[in-house]
């Protein structure tokens, strides 16, 4: 026995070792369909790892993947940037509206307008998400703060785009749909995270999270807001910047005031949260929070 060789590390291999075999090998040590399931390595049963009763283990795997994946990359302090899945970029919008009004479709022509004016929004997440990079790029690797997102398209696209534009890694956290949502191509490879349970994922998103940006956006964006707003109300996580892009949009989606008039929440609640309407805004509410340098 090789002195240098950890007795678990090399009891492990030799378990690993049927399923990095040939494919004839492992076949028939894993896989002979003469033997019964139960002479299967448990974790490469993917059966028995789908059951019900399996759903803890899979709950403690997928918090520490991720968990694994960013201490690798040393990913400590994020901001992590919500919004619409729907919006494109500016060029896509413009095309759009051309085609829109090449056919005179008037309902076409309306929706292709609203693409325009939302692609605005895209344009500023993108850039508010370049300027985050450019600052952390200057900084020491440990004070570097990164973007995160929800891996998806849309304003999710849009930040990821800012980041890896200004040559920044950057972290999306998939999940897995039945429309089968996929990573944008602007994610950093390696800090591209898939979940099954948006539980764990919405733990992953506050981990390491130093802020929140919410764009306007839908469903998901609504439950990702109102998340982190009760859980900082709450105090069980510790107060961070929660910026809300766009004050018109939210302030016609959300009666705040009303909230307070039927005492459903606090009047200083309404602290927990800052209005904004252009990334560099958003960026220094940020900034002065953390008191960053220039």
């Amino acid at each position: 026995m090789d002195a240098m060789t950890s007795l678990h590390e090399r009891s492990l291999a030799e378990e690993l070792a049927p399923l990095d075999a040939p494919a004839a090998v492992r076949d028939s040590v894993v896989a002979d369909p003469m033997l019964p399931d139960a002479y299967r390595l448990a974790f490469a049963d993917p059966e028995f790892m789908a059951r019900r009763e399996a759903r803890g283990i899979r709950f403690q795997l997928e918090l520490l993947k991720p968990d694994l994946g960013h201490q690798a990359h040393g990913i400590e302090h994020t901001v992590v940037v919500y919004g619409s899945a729907r919006f494109v970029d500016a060029a896509t919008a413009q095309e759009r509206l051309a085609l829109a009004q090449a056919s005179g479709d008037s309902a076409q022509i309306r929706t292709a307008e609203r693409d325009v004016r939302n692609a605005q929004r895209y344009e500023s997440a993108r850039a508010f998400a370049h300027l985050v990079a450019e600052h952390s790029q200057r900084q020491p690797k440990d004070k570097r703060i990164y973007i995160c997102t929800g891996g998806g398209p849309g304003i999710m696209e849009a930040a990821n785009r800012g980041a890896y534009e200004a040559g920044a890694a950057n972290v999306g956290l998939n999940i897995l749909l039945p429309h089968e949502q996929q990573g944008n191509r602007y994610i950093t490879p390696e800090l591209c995270f898939k979940f099954h349970y948006f539980a764990l994922r919405k733990m992953h998103f506050m981990m390491r999270a130093k802020a929140l940006v919410a764009f306007p956006g839908g469903f998901g964006t609504m439950d990702e807001l109102f998340e982190v707003l009760t859980l900082v109300q709450t105090t069980k996580v510790k107060p961070v910047p929660i910026i809300l892009f766009d004050r018109a949009f939210w302030q016609k989606l959300f009666n705040f005031d009303l909230l307070i008039e039927e005492g459903m929440i606090s009047p200083q609640d309404v602290d927990l949260f800052h209005f904004v309407d252009t990334p560099e805004a958003a960026w220094a509410i940020i900034k002065d929070f953390y008191s960053l340098p220039d």
